[in-house]
């Protein structure tokens, strides 16, 4: 390793990249939380994601330049995390992004100078990738930079061409690497070879838009996308051997070490792997709850889950066997408390949570380690190597023991699992919607798979009965089986029959009670597990026992309105297909008793009338009252008469089809109209995309229907009181108070701005020489930002060689500082947007922009003439 390089810490990497770029006008933003606005993606996995929408033209950048320090998380090549020296689950991605500002030549620039000026790196240790057929930046580096050709490497689409999807914006990008040894020379150099080359630096230019036949065209707008690794960086600045033992993860590697009673550099391989997956783990799962994220059986919630186990099976493979997660997440909380305060502030909940998972897994590993165990004994004394299918789901089914876990220990010993064998047993059994719908918590499957062999499966009626008399199987509180449960105790029961529908297939479950002679408990949920239906909810009056017979009640209307709205996403798919596109297809939905949502993917946005005309293609249909026709048909036969499969589900050798004839036809297991008429009237709400090819069209039907108009007739009713208008007169009277601000707001910064310069023009008696140069430093009361902006560049024109910094409260608690200096001042070593930067801090604040004219913002007006005071003798100095 050189000795050249800065030997930083992570804190001052990340300091250092983000007053770089604060200082070149980008604003620092804080890091967006783990949980994505981006319906499609489960978790932050890149440094832009947040900005996507400003990306897609969706979303208007409130700043042209913005600079961040992203939290990420990513899970797709977990094994790797330990294994290798770079690949981690939690990492921090630092960026800087230019919306339609500048392009290539600023940031090469900046990414070069930022890498070898600010961090030390020596030029001789770096080479660069460019797009093999982006000419302009392979240019840019060799006669601009100056990096010799033969460190500048040509790469293909797959390395480097950045694409947000099969369609939208998209360009070239180029990266830059660090080389351990340059002493090897510059022939043959292979970027793969990660024992001597390590990529920290991605800079993706956002140049063209790529339409659904693949094709390029120019952005009229071009964007900045980079991301630098700071756990790469940070490696390479401290000079270790890879990213786990940098002062990022070190510590926290260190602490568990220490629970354990070993030493990290004296310990074997595999014992190191598994304190690096504890550290990576641990900075994820802190990360993860502190971004209110909570451990369940689905989505992020069970990325939650499956890192706390793979934390405690290590724990265990290194000696660890009694809980000990908390006491390493305090590690971690107070190493990202200073970047993140927000794990600090949930310190309680995170380590609750952490203890409350690592109970339960703790339990579930004694169980099934002892019978894998027994299993990988079996399997090599017959000499296979593979674990069967249906011995991986008796762990999970009987045990609650994850098939990755049982692949990731059969992995260390040599073995494989049938991965295909289990999904045959997991369809055989489930003969249900695919995982993502089971949000049953652990604790619940655990205990039903015990109970399984003495209950029956609940049979479902509730497409004919609204209401039954059933008996209760099982009472589950918390988890644990009781014999009885009390009024005031939230529970979870199942009986040997329900007319409740479980939540699934995207149409969320009934409401309803369910009561006896002496007992009450409202239902709130219901889901489904394997061939049980778990009623979840409050008892309210009484004690329900084991054995009861009950009534189970459904709420009739929620059902109505369910009814209603599902049935209407299938008319409205139809609708799609025949207005629009054949090919259009479901990409989700959501059917809840006030409204319904479908996604579906469409490479456009909707036109007002093409809207409008899907609307009344669906009020027609269910004006023209087409009957439900219902049948349990052979899976083949079924998509042989033309049925549509609905979106994530799985689907058995037989399939409940619902067809309108002439209309709709699709394979679905939810609940229905009988006739189209009953839906009423059907009213899109709003079309909308959220995602790269995927639109959303939210839309109201049936009783729900009136509530819509109900808020809408209120609306216009109090603006109509207001504006004192008819209700048809609105529009016109709403467009004239607009035209009247707007015109107010032009007069009003007119004054303001004339009033700045008058208030301007007094301050020249204060201006005093400094040298050869003038300085003024000043507070200008009341002023905007903007018309301080343009009062210091006035002055500046009057005084001519010198210096301007001015400052106001333009409103309560705000501080606005602008610094304008003559080229004179810049030869003088002193740049206006550093200056400013400095001065800003004082006030709470910070900004940056042009050697000769910046401006900068702040907190606390407290600090102000302070600020001032600070600012006036640093021009003296500087220019005396």
């Amino acid at each position: 390793m050189p000795s050249n390089p800065q030997k930083l810490s992570g804190n001052e990497i990340r300091n250092l990249f983000l007053k770089f770029f604060a200082e070149r006008g980008h604003q620092i933003l804080p890091s967006a939380s783990l949980v994505p606005e981006d319906p499609t993606v489960l978790l932050t996995i890149a440094g832009m994601l947040p900005f996507k929408p400003i990306f897609l033209g969706q979303r208007t950048p409130e700043f042209c330049r913005a600079t961040t320090s992203q939290k990420c998380i990513r899970t797709n090549d977990i094994e790797n995390v330990g294994r290798t020296k770079r690949h981690h689950t939690f990492f921090e991605m630092l960026g800087n992004f230019s919306f339609g500002d500048y392009f290539k030549p600023q940031a090469i620039t900046w990414g070069w100078e930022l890498s070898t000026k600010i961090f030390g790196l020596p030029s001789q240790h770096l080479v660069v990738s460019v797009f093999e057929e982006d000419d302009e930046a392979y240019n840019i580096w060799r006669d601009d930079i100056g990096v010799p050709e033969a460190r500048i490497k040509r790469m293909g689409a797959d390395d480097n061409f950045w694409v947000s999807g099969p369609t939208g914006p998209c360009g070239p990008c180029s990266e830059i690497y660090y080389d351990f040894h340059p002493e090897l020379g510059d022939e043959n150099i292979d970027l793969e070879d990660d024992t001597r080359f390590i990529e920290f630096y991605n800079l993706v230019f956002m140049q063209y838009n790529r339409d659904i036949s693949g094709n390029l065209t120019p952005l009229q707008s071009k964007n900045i996308d980079t991301g630098m690794g700071l756990e790469r960086m940070a490696q390479i600045l401290q000079q270790v051997p890879n990213n786990y033992e940098t002062d990022l993860i070190f510590p926290i590697i260190q602490t568990a070490a220490q629970i354990a009673g070993i030493d990290y550099h004296s310990s074997d391989e595999n014992t190191q792997v598994s304190l690096k997956v504890i550290g990576d783990h641990v900075r994820s799962v802190v990360h993860m709850i502190a971004d209110e994220i909570r451990a369940s059986n689905v989505g992020r919630g069970y990325v939650l889950r499956r890192l706390i186990r793979r934390v405690v099976r290590h724990g265990r493979l290194i000696g660890i066997n009694g809980e000990f997660i908390a006491q390493v997440a305090e590690t971690a909380i107070a190493l990202s408390e200073s970047a993140y305060p927000n794990v600090r502030q949930r310190e309680a909940p995170i380590k609750a949570e952490l203890q409350r998972e690592e109970a339960n897994f703790l339990r579930t590993l004694d169980r099934g380690e002892k019978l894998l165990a027994e299993i990988i004994q079996e399997v090599k004394q017959q000499g296979k190597t593979q674990i069967s299918g249906e011995s991986a789901f008796t762990l999970y089914d009987t045990f609650g023991f994850p098939l990755e876990l049982t692949q990731e220990i059969a992995v260390e010993n040599h073995l494989t699992v049938d991965e295909a064998g289990f999904d045959g047993e997991m369809q055989k059994q489930v003969k249900r919607a695919k995982a993502a719908h089971e949000t049953i918590d652990l604790t619940v499957q655990g205990s039903l798979d015990k109970l399984a062999e003495h209950i029956h499966a609940t049979e479902f009626l509730g497409y004919t009965q609204p209401a039954a008399t059933a008996t209760v199987q099982a009472i589950l509180v918390d988890g644990i089986y009781q014999e009885e449960a009390e009024a005031g105790t939230e529970v979870q029961i199942v009986l040997n029959q329900t007319p409740f529908y479980a939540e699934s297939g995207g149409q969320i479950s009934d409401r309803g009670y369910i009561s006896s002679d002496i007992a009450v408990m409202r239902v709130e949920d219901v889901k489904k597990e394997s061939d049980f239906f778990v009623h979840f909810g409050r008892i309210e009056r009484g004690t329900i026992r084991i054995g009861d017979i009950v009534t189970a009640q459904i709420d009739r209307p929620c059902r109505r309105r369910a009814q209603a709205n599902h049935t209407a996403t299938h008319l409205l798919q139809a609708a799609l297909k025949k207005i629009l596109d054949d090919t259009i297809s479901q990409a989700g939905s959501l059917v809840s008793f006030d409204r319904l949502r479908f996604d579906f993917n469409c490479p456009r946005a909707l036109t007002p009338e093409e809207v409008q005309q899907i609307e009344q293609q669906v009020n027609t249909w269910i004006s023209e009252a087409h009957t439900a026709h219902v049948a349990i048909l052979p899976l083949a036969e079924a998509k042989n008469r033309g049925a549509v499969a609905m979106f994530g589900e799985k689907y058995g050798e037989e399939v409940r089809v619902i067809d309108f004839p002439g209309v709709s036809m699709e394979l679905c297991g939810g609940t229905h109209v009988s006739n189209t008429a009953e839906i009423g009237i059907f009213k899109i709400i709003s079309e909308a995309g959220v995602a790269s090819g995927v639109r959303r069209i939210e839309a109201v039907s049936g009783p729900a229907i009136l509530d819509y108009l109900n808020v809408r007739d209120k609306v216009v009713k109090d603006l109509s009181d207001r504006f004192k208008v008819k209700p048809e007169e609105l529009l016109e009277r709403i467009t004239t108070v607009q035209n009247e601000l707007r015109n107010s707001e032009k007069q009003i910064a007119t004054l303001k701005s004339q009033l700045a310069i008058a208030k301007s023009d007094s301050l020249l008696q204060t201006v005093e020489p400094v040298g050869n140069h003038q300085i003024l430093v000043a507070p200008m009361e009341d002023v905007d930002p903007e018309s301080l902006k343009n009062a210091a560049e006035r002055l500046l024109q009057k005084i001519g060689n010198g210096a301007v910094v001015l400052g106001s409260i333009p409103e309560a608690g705000k501080v606005s500082i602008v610094a304008a200096f003559s080229p004179e001042v810049n030869k003088k070593g002193l740049q206006a947007g550093k200056f400013v930067n400095a001065i800003a801090k004082i006030c709470g604040g910070g900004g940056g922009g042009k050697p000769n004219l910046a401006q900068a913002g702040g907190r606390d007006a407290s600090k102000l003439p302070e600020a001032l005071a600070r600012a006036h003798s640093d021009l003296q100095t500087a220019l005396s």
